[in-house]
């Protein structure tokens, strides 16, 4: 048993539990699990559309789950007729593509109206099978949780339910000229913590959210730290080499922004924060680049030129530089090439980008909300900053500019602190949720029919 499952007790987290990774008579780990992700494909380069940190999520867990012997067939919403219905992600791991409404042009807030055509298409593929196919049903985000909850009542297995991010939260921590999220989804979600008989939780303090917003069952929640793939993730053969891959100054100071531009993630925060450093240090001007790397996204969307007007409005158009969304592999290399990962997010569930730049020897500035605490060892690893002040951020940004071997020194802690978090581990907690849900599952099937 390669980790611990917190477990929370009267809204305070209570001494931590071990479930055993085996049981005897029925208490079995499943054989194989249906995994729900509505509106986003784990085979969808994360940093574009909504693909992001929940896809890398996904994509990890399955794997993993699927090495220690739990088979796992992952359904998402078809958005090419150009994919087969089914293709292998990998051994053990299936990708099933369901066709509810039409390919493109679908926001995810137009996906609610989908939900019954894709119910549909799950239990089709179901219906194709022998009973007991699949022990349990894993959905992730509130989408998948309304598809999950039919799913498992139908199939008489438990549901386990991964929320990512919760509207209440979102919605008490909104950027400015964010847009609030709307009540149907703070209903769904309500119903989905009252269906599920596990509610996994990246945090103890998400954890603690899931029962204050939305009065969550404290023995149903278990907390299980999402992992980073450490052998993509890592230092490799350095900052120098990767800089020289990537095109970038050698001497530069380089704070990076990796993820989806929309204002929840608050890259304008960073571009504000440079033009308050540049401002005090004009000499910095000819040894900063700051590279933003992602595509637009949510409510971005709707400005996507809107961070490049605002780099040329503070006069730092010359220093920042927009590069797409790129694959795994290569935004490794961004992060190796980074003085400094720059996460000003208003919300995070646990905030994934942070704890890959780590392990790849880069510190990390982040905002201190959700999950980033956790990620992040503050003055260890990086700097948590309260707030979203542009000047905190400059002064944190300062401090690396001033002092480069501050880069070397926080950036071997953060590859250090990184690598308590591998998937490995993630996927034998998570797998022990699995079993100890169905085991309660049966045991009240059983009371049931007495």
């Amino acid at each position: 048993m390669s980790q611990y499952v917190s477990r929370l007790g009267s809204g305070r987290m209570a001494p931590r539990l071990r479930f055993p990774g085996t049981f005897p008579g029925s208490h079995r780990k499943p054989r194989r699990v249906a995994m729900l992700s509505v509106h986003t494909s784990p085979l969808h380069q994360p940093g574009t559309g909504d693909a992001g940190g929940m896809n890398v999520y996904i994509v990890e867990l399955a794997n993993r789950l699927a090495a220690i012997g739990i088979e796992v067939e992952i359904f998402t919403r078809a958005t090419t007729g150009a994919l087969p219905p089914a293709v292998e992600l990998s051994p053990g791991v299936l990708v099933r593509h369901v066709d509810a409404g039409p390919y493109e042009g679908l926001a995810k807030e137009d996906l609610p109206a989908q939900l019954c055509a894709f119910t549909h298409g799950v239990m089709q593929a179901w219906a194709g099978q022998r009973p007991g196919y699949y022990d349990l049903v894993h959905s992730h985000y509130w989408l998948s949780g309304h598809v999950g909850w039919l799913a498992a009542q139908r199939w008489g297995v438990p549901l386990v339910h991964a929320m990512h991010t919760m509207a209440k939260v979102k919605n008490a921590a909104l950027a400015e000229g964010d847009t609030p999220e709307p009540a149907a989804r703070v209903i769904g979600e309500t119903q989905i913590v009252s269906a599920a008989n596990r509610l996994i939780a990246n945090t103890a303090e998400e954890a603690d959210e899931l029962v204050r917003f939305y009065e969550a069952d404290p023995a149903a929640v278990a907390v299980v730290h999402p992992g980073v793939n450490l052998d993509r993730f890592r230092p490799a053969d350095g900052r120098v080499a990767a800089r020289a891959r990537l095109g970038l100054p050698q001497d530069a100071l380089i704070p990076l922004f990796a993820g989806r531009i929309q204002p929840l993630k608050a890259p304008d925060v960073l571009l504000r924060a440079v033009a308050v450093l540049l401002d005090r240090n004009p000499s910095l001007r000819s040894r900063i680049v700051v590279p933003v790397v992602g595509g637009p996204s949510g409510s971005g969307l709707a400005k996507p030129e809107g961070l490049q007007k605002l780099a040329a409005r503070l006069g730092i158009a010359d220093v920042v530089r927009f590069h797409p969304p790129v694959g795994q592999d290569q935004l490794a290399d961004w992060f190796r090439a980074a003085s400094v990962l720059v996460m000003p997010s208003y919300s995070e569930s646990f905030g994934l980008v942070a704890i890959e730049a780590q392990a790849a020897g880069t510190p990390v500035v982040a905002a201190a909300v959700g999950g980033l605490p956790v990620a992040v060892r503050d003055g260890a690893s990086g700097f948590l900053i309260p707030g979203h002040d542009p000047d905190a951020y400059a002064q944190a940004l300062a401090r690396f500019a001033e002092s480069p071997e501050l880069v070397a020194r926080m950036g071997g802690a953060a590859a250090a602190h990184a690598q308590g978090f591998g998937w490995d581990t993630a996927a034998s907690a998570t797998a022990d949720v699995y079993t100890a849900a169905m085991h309660e599952h049966r045991r009240r099937v059983r009371v049931h029919h007495v």
